[in-house]
């Protein structure tokens, strides 16, 4: 048992305020998603770009009482009855809690790195093994130097072994990773190509990650790759570790793959260990699952696990969600699909997502689970757990599937709901009301939760645009690290968001703390305040006869003419406000909108100052070609025309006003005048103009192939016969077309898809629901997926196939496109 007093000894702190003694049962390093704040010890993480210190306000209005701090100048006297424990580094010392924590653990730890396929490892060790051995495993992708002892808290000596991921992004992590993790059994995947430039060479990056196996007993690795195979074979010769390794192409390696034989439905794979054969098969085909399933196989071998009924689960072993999807539902609920991948941490972290998405409480939140199986606690532990969390994250209707959970409602509130089986919800579900709500389903793979998810998902048509939410995550943190700071952030969000869907990217951006989000009209700022969303919002095309809106739901207009500034003053003295907010668009050389002149900045502010009605909140100006270097010349110009009329109102006003002129492309190219504030907007959807940049693609449409039809030459294909077969071809039909978004000039081979790794041009004119395609010697059938566009044929390039650029065709896309959102 921890205490917030034992825990000083431990991290080597000094206590500079001691409150009540506490058990400790949860670390946090994270205010938004405290669950038992009472219970909770409070690292206040410092990067780079944030600093824990300004959350402890708070994690304790949450109930947090403990707190582990670096800064000693922060003033802790408004924290009473709080634990105040000071260190040098809050990392560090989180850190060494946990190495404190592993070492006391009785069980086997198996240490997992690579550059791919570890979480997947770590997944299907755990399910080959979970029926006769009490497993841990890292949740998701827990494998940082953050993720990493929030993984090893959870160590229990009730389990006999645990999973443990390690990932680095940079030399000097892993040896910090190894002191944590302690590995008796280590396994590395493979070696690939991620943080390479961090690295100066993949020798470096081999011998980095090897580190954390230099006090582990046995390490497992395929031999194919020679780097891997030098650098172990290295560390044999020196006596470090003992090295059991795997191959498909040499005989020496303790265990030879000399047998696969894929077929649609999986693969047949036999080995050799000495004179021990070794059989198994998988319900996959693709080379990534073998080569995943062959190190699992010398795993169980390596750690003497190799016995024939766990042998045999190979041939029942799941595809790993790597995300999880929401999705729009029935009777105007959210869907949020986390099916595959059942136990107490992974519900955990599902919750997190749960109440984002739910923002702050707009929504009552419904959670959907079965029986858990990946547990080394017993029944009643576990579930006394689950309707702990149930209760602290005010979920308002429970249901609960399977015979365990059934058992034990005794322990969940007298509202709860219980089935015994899926098909028992199933048969039940007409009569349950559902609507209005936001839905987490989290089931084990045996309740086949897949049945519910379809039962209760909106239907639509084949065509879906996927949004990678992880991506956009990744996104907005590249353009923050190009900032200072305390340099704020405003997000465009206008045109529905970029096609992306407004409601679901502006709780996600309310989550992850951006300061300002920006809308075109009224009516958007309006659907995003009744979604819940409560940070600054402004409107950035205000007309009139919207006024009263962004009065009754604090919308801050941007201000352009004298014109708008006069009727919008009489309207808010109308409304009797004070110090309603506004933003004020200066006119550099854009020629679009804004102010240009002194004399009209003056103008502004004598009607500002008079009655305190208004407060300027920033001043801005948009660059006309902050993307192209040809233009850079006058994009200084603009720059000093901004600054020129800027300081005429910050001298005029005795409040601080915020500047800002930098776009997405400008945060790139233009650091130096980020001024108070940025403006981020495409490039949080994945597009940049700089070869650099490290920006993702979060949106991805597709189709599927309707029907194949094998066309001879000389017929005709489409309206107006303007597709024709100049030989016998063969085509495919897309449930999509100019209704959906796909553009009308994409006819006639202007426009290609992506199929099956291959490109297939339109043929004939796209029509209002459907286009066809040239299938002319692909191997296609009907069925398969079709990339419109996204990471392997981007939208940037559909639009130099319409002379246009990548904004029009994300926003063209039509709401009647249904929306999937994902998070790995």
């Amino acid at each position: 048992m921890i205490t917030n007093h034992s825990v000083a000894s431990i991290i080597d702190a000094k206590v500079l305020q001691k409150g009540e003694q506490i058990t400790i049962n949860y670390i946090s390093t994270d205010s938004r998603t405290i669950v038992s704040g009472q219970e909770s010890l409070f690292f206040a993480l410092v990067s780079e770009r944030n600093d824990g210190h300004n959350y402890l306000r708070k994690a304790y209005d949450k109930g947090v009482r403990s707190f582990v701090i670096s800064n000693e100048k922060k003033n802790i006297s408004g924290f009473p009855d709080a634990n105040f424990l000071l260190v040098e580094n809050t990392l560090n010392a989180l850190q060494r809690l946990s190495q404190s924590i592993r070492e006391k653990f009785q069980g086997n730890v198996i240490g997992i790195t690579g550059s791919n396929g570890k979480t997947i490892v770590k997944e299907w060790l755990s399910e080959l093994l979970v029926d006769d051995y009490r497993i841990i495993r890292s949740p998701k992708s827990y494998n940082s130097q953050v993720g990493v002892p929030h993984s090893i808290w959870l160590l229990d000596n009730d389990a006999d072994m645990a999973f443990i991921e390690a990932g680095i992004s940079q030399p000097g992590e892993m040896e910090k990773l190894e002191k944590i993790i302690q590995p008796r059994y280590g396994i590395i995947t493979n070696i690939g190509e991620a943080h390479q430039s961090n690295f100066e060479s993949l020798e470096q990056k081999v011998e980095e990650k090897l580190k954390l196996f230099k006090n582990s007993e046995v390490i497992i690795y395929r031999k194919d790759y020679p780097v891997i195979d030098q650098a172990v074979q290295k560390m044999v010769e020196n006596n470090e570790v003992f090295a059991v390794s795997w191959s498909m192409m040499d005989e020496t390696a303790d265990l030879f793959i000399y047998f696969v034989q894929k077929i649609p439905e999986g693969c047949g794979i036999i080995g050799q260990v000495q004179d021990k054969q070794y059989a198994i098969s998988i319900p996959f085909s693709d080379d990534a699952s073998v080569e995943n399933a062959v190190t699992c196989l010398a795993a169980l071998i390596a750690i003497g696990k190799d016995q024939d009924q766990i042998l045999e689960r190979f041939s029942t072993l799941q595809p790993i969600a790597m995300r999880m999807e929401m999705k729009q539902g029935i009777n105007n609920c959210i869907i949020i699909n986390d099916s595959y991948n059942s136990d107490l941490n992974s519900l955990s972290i599902a919750l997190d997502t749960l109440d984002q998405q739910a923002s702050q409480d707009f929504m009552p939140k419904t959670l959907i689970l079965s029986d858990i199986y990946y547990s080394s606690k017993n029944d009643e532990e576990l579930y006394t757990e689950v309707a702990q969390l149930v209760k602290l994250r005010s979920i308002e209707r429970f249901i609960g599937i399977g015979s365990n959970l059934k058992r034990n409602r005794h322990l969940f509130a007298d509202n709860a709901q219980f089935f015994s089986s899926t098909a028992d919800f199933l048969a039940k579900f007409p009569g349950m009301g559902i609507q209005n709500e936001i839905i987490l389903l989290k089931g084990a793979r045996d309740f086949h939760f897949d049945q519910i998810a379809s039962v209760l998902q909106d239907k639509a048509h084949e065509t879906v645009l996927e949004i990678d939410l992880s991506a956009m995550v990744k996104n907005l943190n590249y353009f923050r690290s190009k900032l200072k700071p305390e340099t704020k952030i405003m997000v465009m969000v206008k045109a529905f968001s970029y096609g992306s869907g407004m409601a679901e990217v502006s709780r996600l951006l309310e989550f992850h703390q951006v300061d300002y989000l920006a809308v075109a009209i009224a009516d958007e700022g309006v659907a995003l305040r009744k979604a819940g969303i409560s940070i600054p919002i402004v409107v950035m095309n205000p007309e009139e006869h919207s006024f009263d809106m962004l009065f009754e739901h604090l919308l801050e207009p941007n201000i352009y003419s004298t014109r708008l500034l006069d009727q919008f003053l009489l309207s808010a003295q109308r409304n009797a406000v004070c110090n309603f907010p506004i933003h004020v668009k200066i006119d550099t050389g854009m020629k679009r909108l804004g102010f240009e002149s002194e004399e009209e900045i003056r103008y502004l502010l004598e009607k500002v100052k008079r009655g305190n009605v208004l407060h300027i909140s920033s001043i801005f100006t948009h660059l006309a070609a902050s993307d192209d270097p040809e233009h850079d010349g006058f994009t200084q110009i603009q720059f000093h025309r901004f600054e020129k009329l800027a300081k005429i109102v910050q001298d005029s006003t005795n409040y601080k006003v915020l500047r800002h002129v930098l776009n997405s492309a400008g945060i790139e190219r233009f650091t130096n005048n980020q001024y108070e504030m940025v403006r981020l907007g495409i490039g949080l959807y994945g597009v940049s103009q700089t070869k650099e940049s490290k920006v993702y693609d979060v949106s991805t449409l597709k189709t599927t192939i309707s029907q194949i039809r094998n066309i001879p030459k000389g017929e005709t294909i489409g309206y107006g016969r303007k597709g024709i077969a100049t030989s016998d071809i063969k085509i495919a039909t897309l449930p999509i077309g100019y209704a959906d978004g796909f553009n009308r000039r994409l006819s006639n081979g202007v426009g290609k898809v992506w199929i099956n790794d291959q490109l297939a041009p339109v043929i004939g004119n796209v029509c209002m629901d459907m286009c066809m395609v040239d299938v002319t010697g692909l191997d296609v059938n009907e069925g398969d997926r079709v990339i419109v566009f996204g990471k392997d044929h981007p939208a940037s390039e559909i639009a130099k196939s319409l002379d246009t650029i990548p904004y029009e065709i994300f926003t063209s896309v039509s709401q009647r496109v249904k929306r999937v959102y994902f998070q790995e």
